[in-house]
């Protein structure tokens, strides 16, 4: 087996080398936020930076535009481990969920480790996958096959605090559509079919609904369209939600109750109903021994890890996917305060600010030295794969 301990303190010394290359690239990210599938800027900044580092990088990959497959060989026959970089932005407020660091820590630590790959069996590939807010990139090249010779996959993300087993919501989106009939508000009421009616009575259905359901679901959505004009009766009318829950089944179960509410509404107001389900995200299942390996590593660089809490505040993503195909984990490095969330504009900030560019530096030095472990260390990849499910 390889000296790993000196394997490690070279892939950190990588990294420390390329610090301002690495900054640079995320501000450069950072200040071009890109939308979901259309990240064709920050694809290719991450790409060029990879083919600097001498890695052999495909483009489109799985079907998708602006995602890539980069990859660097070791020295004979081992694991494939995939680092996963994300670099779509939100809707007006950019990159307030910190996919800038994402996306160039992840391309950091596959720099640090082919630093040393001549000295390890195996491969690292460093792939990006595009449209995590809401597209399901990961799950669109899951089944294009994209990971189909992964033997393990990681990435990081900025948080409050340092998590290496928080897991994730699983998902459904569903738009419900109303069908009324238009007729004037004032001198022929009688004539119309309300659809705003069936979505206000839908809102209610469903905001009565959530004071029974479990303490790790939730439902949350917003009214898309309740009409053209205060004085013609709405003929159609729409609502985008999403549902979420701790397991994909408890998902679902929510999906068909909030669905019976639109279709009551419905009935009680004449209107016809049309609900389209999107699959959302799978729940996250971080593996047990390469949480804790992670874990092992950022203490390595001084940081303390934290277990999640019985009732942890959490989103949804779509590295939950694929923890249900391959041992994953989806660790978080503390960049901001307790105070303040994901999404905001104070998160987009720090995003660009010294902290972030401390997490961005840590993520990819921890993720550089799990990967050494997984490719070095032929007994702990077998724990890994032993306890997928765990």
């Amino acid at each position: 087996m390889p000296n790993l301990s000196d394997l490690k303190t070279r892939a950190i010394e990588r990294v420390d080398q390329l610090k301002d290359e690495l900054i640079a690239t995320s501000l450069q990210i950072h200040a071009n936020p890109e939308l979901l599938f259309k990240e064709y800027k920050s694809s290719a900044t991450l790409c060029q930076l990879l083919e600097r580092h001498g890695f052999a990088v495909e483009r489109g990959v799985g079907g998708l535009e602006t995602a890539f497959w980069a990859e660097a060989g070791g020295n004979g026959d081992g694991p494939t481990i995939a680092i996963l970089a994300e670099y779509d932005a939100l809707p007006e407020i950019g990159h307030a969920c910190g996919h800038n660091i994402i996306g160039t820590s992840a391309a950091a630590a596959g720099i640090a480790v082919k630093s040393v790959l001549g000295e390890l069996p195996g491969r690292v590939v460093v792939i990006g996958t595009p449209g995590e807010e809401g597209g399901g990139g990961k799950v669109i090249m899951a089944k294009a096959g994209v990971f189909n010779e992964v033997d393990a996959a990681m990435m990081t993300h900025p948080a409050s605090r340092n998590m290496t087993m928080r897991g994730s919501l699983a998902s459904n989106r569903l738009k419900i559509e109303f069908f009324g009939k238009a007729a004037h508000a004032s001198s022929s009421p009688d004539e119309g079919i309300n659809a705003l009616d069936a979505t206000v009575q839908t809102y209610v259905n469903i905001s009565t609904l959530r004071h029974h359901i479990r303490g790790d679901a939730r439902i949350h959505g917003i009214i898309t369209h309740g009409g053209a004009a205060p004085n013609i009766i709405p003929e159609y009318s729409a609502m985008s939600y999403s549902i979420r829950a701790a397991t994909k089944q408890y998902a679902d179960e929510l999906l068909a109750r909030v669905i019976k509410c639109a279709e009551g509404a419905a009935a009680a107001t004449g209107c016809t109903v049309k609900c389209t389900v999107t699959p959302g995200y799978a729940n996250m299942m971080p593996n047990l021994v390469m949480a804790a390996e992670y874990e092992a590593n950022c203490t390595i660089l001084g940081r303390v890890i934290e277990q999640p809490k019985p009732v942890e505040r959490m989103g949804s993503t779509d590295m939950g996917d694929i923890s249900q195909i391959l041992p994953s984990i989806h660790p978080y490095l503390k960049m901001v305060p307790p105070t303040v969330a994901g999404h905001t504009i104070e998160f987009r900030e720090a995003a660009k600010s010294p902290e972030g560019h401390a997490v961005l530096l840590d993520a990819a030095k921890a993720m550089a030295m799990t990967t050494i472990t997984l490719l070095g260390d032929a007994d702990l990849m077998a724990r890994v794969k032993g306890g997928m499910n765990e």
